[in-house]
C-alpha cells in the first residue's frame, strides 16, 4: 500500500524585490548600494512569480530589499499579490515612508510594514545604518505609518554595538504603538562581520530576557534567527510546570526555530530562490524553474526537512525538531548547512 506524503507549503517568502538602498548599514545581508541591479526581475516577472506562488501557496509574502521603496512599481506589485489572495507585508527602514508613500501603500493593501530600528537614539541607530539622520527619518516614516493606520513591526538586529540597548528598544516600540517587535540575532552575511555576533552566552541570556518580557508588554515578541528560544521556551515553561501550548505561549508554540526550507524561503532581485536571506545556497531560480518544482524538490530544501540529517551535537539533540540551529550560522562557520550550530552553548542530554 503506498503511503502518501504531507505536501509541505510556504508559510512566508521573503522576497528581496530590489537591491537598491539609500542606507548603508553595517549589518546589509545583500550588501546593498543606490544603484539597483540591472537584472532585477521585471514588472511583469513579479506578476508570474506571484500567480505561481497564489496557484500553489498562501504564504505571507514580505516584500523586501535593500529598501523595497526604491523600486517604483511597488505598490503595483504589492496590489497585484493582495488581489491574489495573499497577506503581502513590506520590510523598510522607514526612511523614504511620507504621508503620501504611506497612503499608497494603505491604498495597495499592504496589512504590516515592518521598520528596522537598530538603536534607542540617532546615535546608536545612525552609526549601524551608516547614514546621518537615519534614526529621525525612521521615526516620522513610523508616524506616517501609524496615520495611515497601517498595522506596525518594529525589527532590530541584535549585535555587540547595540546589546545594551534592546530594553529600551523594547519600550520605544511600545511608545510607538508598535504591534510587534522582532529581534534578529545578527548571521555573517553579506556586510555582517563574525566578529559583530554577541557571544553565545550573551545569545543565551539576551533570549531568556526576551522570554521574561512576553506577560510585560502589550505587544507581540518574536525572536528570528535566533531558533534557541523555541528550545529555552520549552526549558522556562518546564521550570514553571506548564506545557508549551497555543494557549499558553500563542503563535510560537506552533512554529519551530529555524524554518529555512520548511516554512519559508527567500527570492533574491534576480529570480534565485534560497532556504533563506542568510544562507547563500542556490535551490534554483524562478527564470528557469517554476517556484514549486524548487520548492518541492530542490536538494537543499529536502536536506532542511529531514532534521534526522543533523550532524553533530544538532543531530542528537531532544530539541532537534523545535529547534533544529541556525542553518545559515552552521553554514557560514563551516561551509556545511547541516552541521551543528556554532553559538549554542546547550548540551543534549545524550551527550551529557
Amino acid at each position: 500500500m503506498m503511503t502518501m506524503v504531507k505536501e509541505i507549503k510556504p508559510r512566508l517568502i521573503a522576497w528581496e524585490i530590489t537591491g537598491a538602498c539609500n542606507l548603508r548599514c553595517k549589518h546589509c545581508r545583500g550588501s546593498s548600494t543606490e544603484i539597483p541591479d540591472p537584472n532585477e526581475l521585471s514588472t511583469d516577472e513579479a506578476f508570474c512569480l506571484i500567480d505561481e506562488i497564489a496557484d500553489f501557496a498562501s504564504p505571507i509574502l514580505i516584500l523586501s530589499g535593500g529598501e523595497p521603496l526604491m523600486r517604483d512599481d511597488v505598490y503595483e506589485i504589492a496590489r497585484y499579490g493582495v488581489d491574489k489572495g495573499l497577506r503581502v507585508v513590506l520590510a523598510t527602514n522607514g526612511t523614504p515612508v511620507t504621508r503620501d508613500v504611506a497612503e499608497r501603500l494603505k491604498d495597495a493593501g499592504i496589512s504590516r510594514i515592518s521598520v528596522s530600528i537598530d538603536g534607542a537614539d540617532s546615535v546608536t541607530h545612525d552609526a549601524f545604518r551608516g547614514m546621518p539622520g537615519a534614526f529621525d527619518g525612521a521615526m516620522r516614516g513610523i508616524s506616517e505609518i501609524r496615520k495611515a493606520g497601517i498595522s506596525l513591526q518594529i525589527n532590530t538586529t541584535v549585535s555587540k554595538e547595540n546589546i545594551d540597548q534592546i530594553p529600551k528598544i523594547l519600550d520605544l516600540s511600545t511608545e510607538l504603538g508598535a504591534d510587534a517587535l522582532h529581534i534578529f540575532l545578527l548571521v555573517p552575511t553579506g556586510r555582517g562581520r563574525e566578529e559583530d555576533e554577541i557571544p553565545p552566552a550573551e545569545y543565551e541570556r539576551i533570549l531568556n530576557w526576551f522570554y521574561d518580557q512576553r506577560d510585560k508588554v502589550g505587544l507581540q515578541l518574536k525572536a528570528t534567527c535566533a531558533p534557541h528560544y523555541f528550545r529555552i521556551m520549552r526549558e522556562r515553561a518546564k521550570e514553571e510546570g506548564i506545557t508549551v501550548t497555543a494557549e499558553t505561549h500563542g503563535f510560537e508554540a506552533m512554529t519551530k526555530g529555524c524554518l529555512a526550507g520548511t516554512g519559508f524561503c527567500f527570492i533574491s532581485r534576480t529570480g534565485g530562490v534560497y532556504p533563506c536571506g542568510y544562507l547563500p545556497v542556490l535551490a534554483g531560480n524562478i527564470r528557469e524553474t517554476s517556484f514549486k518544482e524548487i520548492w518541492t524538490h530542490a536538494k537543499v530544501f529536502l536536506d532542511l526537512r529531514d532534521a534526522g540529517k543533523l550532524k553533530g551535537k544538532c543531530g542528537i539533540c531532544e530539541y532537534k525538531r523545535v529547534c533544529g540551529g541556525c542553518r545559515a550560522r552552521a553554514y557560514a562557520a563551516t561551509g556545511d548547512y547541516l552541521a551543528e550550530e556554532p553559538y549554542c552553548i546547550y548540551q543534549p542530554r545524550t551527550r551529557r
